[in-house]
């Protein structure tokens, strides 16, 4: 499991003026999900997912050439033009990548709708932004849903990466960024891969949580 937000040597107290009134915490599987948990606890919040997806190089998938989110793609030209990628290389990693997307959704979600967003805060939870690209695909996606608000907010990432996400989201909270950044994992004591069982766990877990509190919190 990622490290959650408070054991990276955080706090969510700069999310609190954010969180007011109708906001959701939308993380971004499989890596985000117990970061935002940790969030979405302390803010007491409802916890979700927003499933966005790197579109690999072909003949190396680790480097970025874009990512997707929903309808939502972000594609960085000057990659694609610079190792002479064919258009119908590109259509094929991405209608695979979308396949996975639905996958992820439908298996996360269990046949719910994504939650309504219109009027409501949206925070965007990854464990953190090396390219950004996933983000941002994440969040121009939400944007097409009318959020009142979007933040997004991560333990670590690159300079670059927190500055681009500036420029979409009405809110950007990177606790560190670092001089020489080379991986998110580098910034981790512990970055073991997370399952979907975990993910499901987790989001099964804050949704009883809330319901617990609720009860609790009745009159009689």
């Amino acid at each position: 499991m990622r490290i959650a937000w408070k054991q990276a040597g955080c706090s969510v107290e700069l999310l609190k003026h954010k969180a007011a009134g109708n906001a959701i915490v939308l993380a971004l599987p499989r890596g985000g999900v117990p970061v935002g948990f940790a969030v979405a606890h302390e803010l007491h919040l409802p916890l979700d997912v927003i499933v966005a997806r790197k579109v690999g190089v072909p003949w190396q998938p680790e480097l970025a050439m874009g990512a997707i989110a929903g309808g939502t793609r972000v594609l960085d030209l000057q990659t694609i033009e610079e190792l002479e990628i064919s258009d119908a290389d590109v259509e094929r990693i991405v209608a695979s990548e979308q396949g996975e997307m639905r996958r992820r959704e439908e298996l996360y979600r269990e046949g719910k709708p994504f939650p309504e967003l219109r009027g409501r805060t949206a925070i965007l939870i990854d464990d953190g932004l090396a390219t950004g690209n996933t983000m941002l695909a994440a969040a121009r996606y939400v944007q097409t849903l009318k959020p009142a608000s979007v933040v997004v907010a991560v333990p670590v990432g690159s300079t670059d990466a927190c500055n681009r996400l500036r420029k979409e989201a009405d809110a950007v909270i990177c606790l560190a960024t670092p001089e020489f950044f080379a991986a998110v994992g580098e910034w981790y004591l512990d970055f073991r891969q997370v399952s979907d069982d975990e993910v499901r766990y987790l989001l099964a877990e804050n949704t009883h949580r809330l319901a617990r509190n609720a009860a609790l919190s009745s009159p009689g």
